[in-house]
Protein backbone atom coordinates (compact mmCIF):
# COMPACT_ATOMS: atom_id res chain seq x y z
CA UNK A 1 0.00 0.00 0.00
CA UNK A 2 0.99 3.17 -1.44
CA UNK A 3 1.15 6.04 2.07
CA UNK A 4 2.43 9.12 1.95
CA UNK A 5 2.98 12.24 5.12
CA UNK A 6 2.19 15.68 6.49
CA UNK A 7 4.53 16.23 9.44
CA UNK A 8 3.05 19.67 11.28
CA UNK A 9 4.59 21.56 13.51
CA UNK A 10 2.11 23.07 15.95
CA UNK A 11 3.28 26.08 17.96
CA UNK A 12 1.82 26.27 21.72
CA UNK A 13 -1.41 25.15 19.92
CA UNK A 14 -0.94 26.99 16.60
CA UNK A 15 -0.88 25.01 13.86
CA UNK A 16 1.72 26.51 11.40
CA UNK A 17 1.40 26.58 7.79
CA UNK A 18 -1.46 24.43 7.50
CA UNK A 19 -2.55 25.50 4.07
CA UNK A 20 0.52 24.26 2.31
CA UNK A 21 0.30 20.88 4.12
CA UNK A 22 -3.09 20.75 2.95
CA UNK A 23 -2.43 22.03 -0.61
CA UNK A 24 0.49 19.23 -0.72
CA UNK A 25 -1.25 16.14 0.75
CA UNK A 26 -4.38 16.87 -2.08
CA UNK A 27 -1.89 17.51 -5.19
CA UNK A 28 -0.22 13.90 -4.32
CA UNK A 29 -3.59 12.30 -3.61
CA UNK A 30 -4.60 13.71 -6.95
CA UNK A 31 -1.34 12.88 -8.78
CA UNK A 32 -1.77 9.24 -8.18
CA UNK A 33 -5.23 8.53 -7.23
CA UNK A 34 -7.43 11.81 -9.95
CA UNK A 35 -10.58 10.37 -8.97
CA UNK A 36 -9.60 11.09 -4.92
CA UNK A 37 -12.28 13.74 -2.92
CA UNK A 38 -9.96 16.55 -1.52
CA UNK A 39 -9.35 16.13 2.06
CA UNK A 40 -9.26 19.14 4.43
CA UNK A 41 -6.99 18.92 7.31
CA UNK A 42 -8.44 21.13 9.71
CA UNK A 43 -11.33 18.66 9.81
CA UNK A 44 -8.72 16.26 11.69
CA UNK A 45 -6.53 17.92 13.63
CA UNK A 46 -7.68 18.18 17.29
CA UNK A 47 -6.03 20.25 19.84
CA UNK A 48 -2.39 18.64 20.98
CA UNK A 49 -3.38 17.54 24.35
CA UNK A 50 -6.78 15.07 23.33
CA UNK A 51 -5.99 11.90 23.94
CA UNK A 52 -2.23 12.16 23.64
CA UNK A 53 -0.87 12.91 26.54
CA UNK A 54 1.19 15.49 25.71
CA UNK A 55 -1.05 18.87 27.27
CA UNK A 56 1.62 22.16 27.74
CA UNK A 57 3.82 20.78 25.51
CA UNK A 58 5.54 23.83 23.86
CA UNK A 59 6.53 22.82 20.26
CA UNK A 60 4.06 19.40 19.16
CA UNK A 61 4.51 17.05 16.15
CA UNK A 62 1.31 16.11 14.28
CA UNK A 63 2.17 13.63 12.09
CA UNK A 64 -0.65 12.65 9.11
CA UNK A 65 0.04 9.44 7.59
CA UNK A 66 -2.55 9.43 4.00
CA UNK A 67 -3.11 6.84 1.37
CA UNK A 68 -6.05 6.24 -1.26
CA UNK A 69 -8.57 5.72 1.32
CA UNK A 70 -7.78 8.97 3.25
CA UNK A 71 -6.38 9.80 6.49
CA UNK A 72 -4.94 5.98 8.06
CA UNK A 73 -3.25 7.51 10.97
CA UNK A 74 -2.97 10.43 13.01
CA UNK A 75 -0.30 11.32 16.06
CA UNK A 76 1.03 13.65 18.43
CA UNK A 77 4.51 13.70 19.93
CA UNK A 78 6.75 16.59 21.72
CA UNK A 79 9.55 18.01 19.42
CA UNK A 80 12.73 18.80 20.05
CA UNK A 81 15.63 19.76 17.31
CA UNK A 82 18.40 17.56 16.83
CA UNK A 83 21.18 19.03 16.80
CA UNK A 84 23.59 18.92 13.71
CA UNK A 85 26.92 19.97 13.89
CA UNK A 86 28.87 18.21 10.26
CA UNK A 87 27.25 17.34 7.38
CA UNK A 88 28.41 14.37 4.94
CA UNK A 89 28.48 14.80 1.19
CA UNK A 90 26.82 11.89 -0.41
CA UNK A 91 26.47 11.20 -3.90
CA UNK A 92 22.91 9.87 -4.91
CA UNK A 93 21.88 10.38 -8.85
CA UNK A 94 19.13 7.98 -9.18
CA UNK A 95 17.39 9.12 -5.53
CA UNK A 96 13.96 10.16 -5.81
CA UNK A 97 12.06 11.85 -2.89
CA UNK A 98 9.39 14.00 -4.63
CA UNK A 99 6.43 13.12 -2.78
CA UNK A 100 6.99 12.73 0.76
CA UNK A 101 6.68 9.05 1.18
CA UNK A 102 6.13 6.69 4.30
CA UNK A 103 8.94 4.80 2.68
CA UNK A 104 11.94 6.47 3.65
CA UNK A 105 14.49 3.30 2.67
CA UNK A 106 16.86 5.37 0.07
CA UNK A 107 17.26 8.09 2.59
CA UNK A 108 17.73 5.54 5.78
CA UNK A 109 20.79 3.72 3.84
CA UNK A 110 22.23 7.15 2.83
CA UNK A 111 22.36 8.08 6.28
CA UNK A 112 23.35 5.37 7.58
CA UNK A 113 26.65 5.77 5.36
CA UNK A 114 27.40 9.28 7.41
CA UNK A 115 30.71 8.21 9.65
CA UNK A 116 31.16 9.99 12.36
CA UNK A 117 29.02 13.46 10.84
CA UNK A 118 25.47 13.86 11.90
CA UNK A 119 23.92 13.79 8.94
CA UNK A 120 24.25 13.78 5.54
CA UNK A 121 23.79 16.17 2.41
CA UNK A 122 22.39 14.59 -0.65
CA UNK A 123 24.54 15.90 -3.91
CA UNK A 124 22.14 14.04 -7.26
CA UNK A 125 23.53 14.83 -10.65
CA UNK A 126 26.34 16.90 -9.50
CA UNK A 127 23.91 19.61 -7.48
CA UNK A 128 23.70 19.73 -3.79
CA UNK A 129 19.77 18.69 -2.85
CA UNK A 130 18.77 18.26 0.63
CA UNK A 131 19.65 16.08 4.09
CA UNK A 132 18.02 13.16 5.25
CA UNK A 133 15.66 15.19 6.72
CA UNK A 134 16.00 18.92 5.76
CA UNK A 135 15.58 21.22 3.03
CA UNK A 136 19.03 23.72 3.10
CA UNK A 137 20.05 27.14 2.33
CA UNK A 138 23.65 28.26 2.15
CA UNK A 139 24.70 32.49 2.72
CA UNK A 140 27.33 34.13 1.23
CA UNK A 141 26.91 37.04 3.50
CA UNK A 142 24.56 38.88 1.93
CA UNK A 143 22.00 36.67 0.24
CA UNK A 144 20.40 33.27 1.14
CA UNK A 145 20.64 30.90 -1.65
CA UNK A 146 18.68 27.15 -1.75
CA UNK A 147 19.19 24.39 -4.32
CA UNK A 148 16.76 24.96 -7.60
CA UNK A 149 16.31 21.52 -7.52
CA UNK A 150 15.39 19.89 -4.07
CA UNK A 151 14.87 15.85 -3.22
CA UNK A 152 11.53 17.43 -1.76
CA UNK A 153 10.26 20.71 -2.06
CA UNK A 154 9.15 21.56 1.25
CA UNK A 155 6.31 23.37 2.72
CA UNK A 156 9.00 25.54 4.90
CA UNK A 157 10.94 26.49 1.71
CA UNK A 158 8.20 27.03 0.49
CA UNK A 159 6.96 30.11 2.68
CA UNK A 160 10.56 31.34 2.68
CA UNK A 161 10.49 31.64 -1.08
CA UNK A 162 7.40 33.55 -1.26
CA UNK A 163 8.65 35.76 1.37
CA UNK A 164 11.84 36.83 -0.69
CA UNK A 165 14.04 35.10 2.25
CA UNK A 166 15.25 32.90 0.15
CA UNK A 167 16.48 32.48 -3.61
CA UNK A 168 16.79 29.54 -5.73
CA UNK A 169 20.53 28.83 -7.32
CA UNK A 170 21.98 25.69 -8.38
CA UNK A 171 24.27 24.96 -6.37
CA UNK A 172 27.43 22.42 -6.55
CA UNK A 173 29.81 21.05 -4.18
CA UNK A 174 32.56 23.16 -5.54
CA UNK A 175 31.25 26.47 -5.07
CA UNK A 176 30.50 25.63 -1.22
CA UNK A 177 33.85 27.99 0.03
CA UNK A 178 31.58 30.50 -2.15
CA UNK A 179 29.39 30.41 1.64
CA UNK A 180 29.97 30.82 5.10
CA UNK A 181 27.09 29.19 6.54
CA UNK A 182 24.22 26.71 5.99
CA UNK A 183 21.00 26.11 7.22
CA UNK A 184 18.38 23.60 7.60
CA UNK A 185 14.68 24.09 8.10
CA UNK A 186 11.55 21.52 7.46
CA UNK A 187 7.97 22.01 8.81
CA UNK A 188 9.71 21.10 12.23
CA UNK A 189 12.62 22.96 12.28
CA UNK A 190 12.02 26.67 12.11
CA UNK A 191 14.41 29.14 10.11
CA UNK A 192 17.03 29.99 12.01
CA UNK A 193 16.70 27.46 14.42
CA UNK A 194 19.30 25.36 12.90
CA UNK A 195 22.82 26.15 11.25
CA UNK A 196 26.92 25.37 10.77
CA UNK A 197 29.69 26.50 8.89
CA UNK A 198 30.12 25.35 5.69
CA UNK A 199 33.77 24.36 6.70
CA UNK A 200 31.57 21.17 8.33
CA UNK A 201 30.32 19.66 5.50
CA UNK A 202 32.40 17.00 4.66
CA UNK A 203 33.76 15.78 1.52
Amino acid sequence: MCLFIETIRIDHGRVCNLSRHNRRLNDTRAHFWPESTPLQLSDYLSSPGCGAGITGAGIVKARVVYGEKGIEDLSYSPYAVRHVHSLALMQADTIDYTYKSAGREPLNCLFALRGACDDILIVKQGLLTDTSIANIALSDGTHWYTPAHPLLKGTKRAALLEEGILQEKDIRPEDLPSFSTVRLFNAMIDWGELELPVRNIIP
